[in-house]
């Protein structure tokens, strides 16, 4: 049997802001960031959280009714999955070669008002392997998304190793984390927004740098951090609402990208704070030797201690029986459907 070998291959994490609330300019942004990155020898391109198409930032700044016209605008430019928005992503993935990661908001295709903070996976081949609806939606953030369910909490095999992703706050879930370690996660890709409208002593760009880090080095992993930017557009836009929006929506160290390694240190520069992308070479060779010390999913574990479950089933929001129709809604979808309904006949069980 021949030695094992394990993928290299460079890693890119793309820090940005969206063209906001325009659906198709981000697309067309996103897509030309892929074929830098690819230039610049990337084979994996990490996002931001709800790149496509910008974050509700109207949520921290404004009351809920004062939000409500903002929240309309989100869902109108909110896309479906699949949709034409995902095929370009998945032609320029293809074009390029790129395993590409990116957040958007997700209108759910059977749920008038529902939007979910998604992120998806699309591999080198341009297939689109997986949507993650992220699980619950931090603080203000309810008042926007919807949460998901552990459908999308899985691992996937890529032509640069075992993939897991988590939305911002998620990589704070411990549980959540660990799920996707045990599953043999080695790339994590964590997602974030910029989000400068925080208590002030509290530093944003460290506790996103202080999460990845403890997830690699508790894992052993690499971790993939991207986080978004706050234009001056942004800005503009929510000063349309508020007068003092600039003065919160503009505080320094808000924003981290970066690479973390299996030891929880920074591979590189990270970025705080400006648009870019960082790059580095990884070897998956590098996650052996650190967990003969510490292996949270092996060795230094007690499975006869401790007890983890993850439920995958779909949350429907309707479920029938004895109903005999054959129509199936709106056909496949990715792993992770829409779950808008669960009929159970004599012909069985699906979602639609």
């Amino acid at each position: 049997m021949p030695a094992l070998t394990l993928p290299r291959f460079k890693a890119a994490a793309v820090q940005a802001a969206p063209v906001y609330l325009d659906t198709d300019k981000t697309i067309a942004k996103a897509c030309d960031l892929v074929r830098e990155a690819a230039r610049n020898g990337a084979t994996l391109v990490a996002f931001p959280e709800v790149f496509v198409p910008g974050y509700p930032y109207w949520n921290w700044i404004l009351n809920p009714v004062e939000g409500s016209a903002w929240f309309e605008k989100l869902y109108r430019a909110s896309i479906e999955v699949p949709g034409a928005e995902t095929d370009a992503l998945c032609r320029v993935a293809r074009e390029t070669g790129c395993n590409v990661v990116i957040g958007v908001n997700e209108r759910a295709s059977h749920r008038m008002g529902a939007i979910y903070n998604t992120l998806l996976l699309i591999d080198s081949s341009g297939k689109l392997v997986s949507r993650h609806r992220k699980l619950v939606p931090t603080w203000a953030e309810k008042l926007t998304w919807t949460g998901g369910d552990g459908s999308s909490l899985r691992v996937h095999q890529t032509d640069v190793g075992p993939v897991g992703m988590l939305a911002c706050g998620e990589n704070t879930n411990t549980l959540a984390r660990f799920s996707l370690l045990a599953q043999g996660e080695l790339v994590h890709i964590a997602s974030y927004i910029s989000l400068p409208v925080a208590p002030p002593d509290y530093d944003m760009a460290d506790a996103i740098r202080l999460r990845a880090a403890a997830h690699s080095f508790e894992g052993k992993i690499f971790t993939i951090v991207s986080c978004s930017t706050i234009s001056d557009e942004i800005i503009m836009a929510m000063e349309t609402a508020h007068p003092k929006a600039r003065e919160l929506l503009s505080r320094e160290s808000s924003a981290f990208s970066g690479i973390i390694g299996p030891d929880g240190r920074t591979i590189g520069e990270p970025l705080i704070d400006r648009e870019g992308i960082v790059y580095a070479d990884i070897d998956l060779g590098r996650c052996i030797q650190p967990k003969q010390m510490h292996d949270i999913i092996g060795h230094y574990n007690r499975f006869d201690v401790f007890d983890l479950r993850l439920n995958r089933r779909a949350q429907t929001a309707l479920s029938v029986s004895g109903d005999d129709s054959t129509t199936k809604g709106d056909g496949a979808e990715p792993a992770g459907g829409d779950a808008w309904i669960s009929l159970t006949s004599p012909k069985g069980a699906y979602d639609a």
